[in-house]
This record gives C-alpha cells, structure tokens and sequence, in this order.
C-alpha cells in the first residue's frame, strides 16, 4: 500500500549558509571521489579487506547519502540519473546491496538496512517535491519487500542475506530510522501497532540519566542489549533518529551539547560512559549539528558546523582539496564527507 500526502522528508531549518565550504566539498565529492557506478569508500587506494569496506569499494550508505542531497538542492536530472547508476551497481530486487567491489565486479550477498531505508526516504523526497509517481510508488515498493525481509514484530534486523535467506539476530539501534518508518507505517492498524513496537525497542535500549545514550544494539534470539561499546557516529544516528520524531530526551540533548561546547566529542565511549577512543571525527560534529538543528537551537548547530568544517582541507596544492580528510595522508572517508554535506543543508 502506497502511503498517502507528502512526508516531511524535505523539511530543513536553513540554518547553515556555507556557501563556499559547501561548494568547495561538492566539487571534491563529484570530481575525486564520484564514479559512475557510484562514490569511492576512501579516496585514498587501499588494498582489500573481506571484513570492512575501503578504498575504492562503493557502499549503498554512501549513494543513498548522495541522493538526499541531489533531493535536497532540487537537482532533479542528476538524482534520476545517480539513482539509475545505483540500482546498477547495488540492486538485489528486494534490497540493495551493502558494498560492491568494482575490482572483482562483486556485490555482497547482504545489505545494511539503515542505507535501505535512506535511499527509499530519498526516493519519498523526490516523489514530494516533484509529485512523481512512480517514484512514489517505487519507494513504497521497495519499502515493502524490505519489510518482508527485515522487520516483524519491533524488530529491525541489521542486514538481511539473499543467499542463506536469513536475517541477522541482531538489530541495531541506529538502524530505526523512525521518521521513515513511521510515514511507510501509517498505512495499516497492523503497521502502525509495528511502529510502536520499533520506538519501544529502542527507547528501552536506554543507558540511564548518568550516561543518557542507548545501547548500540539488541539481539532477539537472547532478548538481551548488548553491553558492546558505542561507536558514536552510530549512537549518534540513534539520537538524530529519535529527535526527528520528536522522541529525544533533553538529557541526551544536554549531554551532546556539553561535549560540543568543549569540543570533547569522542569517538567511542563504553557503556558506561567512559571514553575509549580520544580521536574525533567530523561525521560525529556533522551529526550533532543536525540533531541541534531538529531540536531548534541554531547557535548550537552553528557550533557543531565550525567544527565539522575544521576537517576540510583548505591547501590548494592537495589532492584532497576541498574534502574532509587528512590532508598528510590523502584520506578522505565518503561517510564524513557526505554527512558534513548533508548536515550543511539541514
């Protein structure tokens, strides 16, 4: 079933105006890392590693990235033709590919089903804003049948494999993208009792007041959190997820923003709020920004941005000019430069 009226996908606060820094990473974006099957892991050549996508790898995260932000600056002609590509390069007929190697022309049998539903959100924006159809229609489409595959009951399996048909026994919790969820789910009695369910999954997922972030996932086979460090960049999609339905604790808020104000944004921490990794990134400032941005405080948003935009190199000589990266090293992740991006436009 088709969901009816239009999502709020498109809604922005306009509070970024970085016209150049913006310019500047799409140029980098579109000229170093875009390929025509889609965008490169690293800029950077790394050799190969069956365990985690790098290098010139392509991930379904980074072209579904890539469209909302074609959907977001109305680029039209461009998104038909990237989400064409993508269908190319990832396409499973039930879901899309997490990764294809473009070395040995190899798509991985499983997806991630957060970057599924990122691209049918992306999908959804484009049918709004240019009242297509069949977009729509292949949004829902594709909606459904991932559905059939990674959700019942509350739970949101974090991948689904097309060869051994199974699904994970995990689900994370950055993977409830609610704002999705909650408009392909407004369809039926039976859907919308399925939302419910997801909220209640993660909001149980909670650490407590004295560290107010949320377990990074639940496994359904022993009804058990996992007590597994959190990857912040993840928890952090967790909160922006929960702030875009208006389900985000004020504490949490208040936590994120302390470590903005003093600029000590870890990238991983232990449950219990220690910190385990003292390095930061700028996929994690660009998250932050979009959660301030969802919760109406500008002047944190603003803060948030001036310190995602440190990461970009300004030397004209580099190869990485204008990316986000590590100027010595030539490196460029495809994540933090698309959510920097994405961020700029909330």
């Amino acid at each position: 079933m088709v969901p009816g009226g239009k999502s709020n996908f498109s809604k922005r606060s306009h509070y970024g105006a970085y016209t150049s820094n913006e310019k500047e990473l799409r140029h980098f974006i579109e000229n170093k890392m875009m390929t025509k099957k889609g965008i490169y892991t690293n800029y950077k050549k790394q050799s190969y590693k069956k365990s985690v996508a790098r290098g010139h790898e392509l991930l379904s995260e980074s072209s579904g990235m890539w469209l909302e932000y074609l959907a977001y600056t109305h680029q039209y002609k461009k998104f038909r033709e990237f989400y064409r590509a993508t269908k190319k390069t990832f396409d499973q007929g039930s879901q899309f590919s997490y990764r294809y190697t473009p070395s040995t022309n190899k798509k991985f049998n499983v997806n991630a089903t957060l970057d599924d539903l990122r691209i049918i959100r992306a999908l959804q924006m484009y049918a709004d804003q240019t009242g297509n159809k069949s977009y729509k229609e292949e949004a829902a489409r594709r909606f459904v049948s991932l559905q059939k595959n990674t959700m019942s009951n509350g739970k949101i399996a974090s991948f689904y494999d097309v060869k051994t048909r199974k699904a994970s026994d995990d689900g994370s919790l950055a993977y409830y993208d609610f704002s999705t969820l909650k408009y392909f789910e407004s369809t039926s009695k039976q859907n919308r009792e399925m939302y419910k369910k997801q909220l209640a999954v993660v909001q149980n997922g909670y650490l407590g007041d004295a560290f107010p972030l949320y377990a990074s996932s639940y496994n359904w086979s022993n009804k058990t959190y996992s007590n597994n460090d959190l990857n912040t960049s993840e928890a952090l999609e967790t909160l922006l997820h929960l702030s875009e339905v208006g389900k985000l604790k004020q504490v949490s808020l208040n936590w994120l923003k302390n470590q903005v104000d003093r600029n000590t944004l870890y990238n991983g921490y232990s449950v219990n709020g220690n910190v385990v990794s003292r390095s930061h990134s700028a996929g994690s400032y660009a998250l932050a920004a979009m959660i301030f941005a969802k919760a109406g405080n500008k002047a944190m948003y603003q803060k948030a941005m001036k310190l995602t935009w440190k990461y970009q190199v300004k030397n004209e000589k580099s190869v990485i000019y204008g990316g986000i990266g590590i100027e010595h090293q030539n490196e460029a992740y495809s994540y933090n430069n698309l959510t920097t991006l994405l961020a700029a436009k909330y």
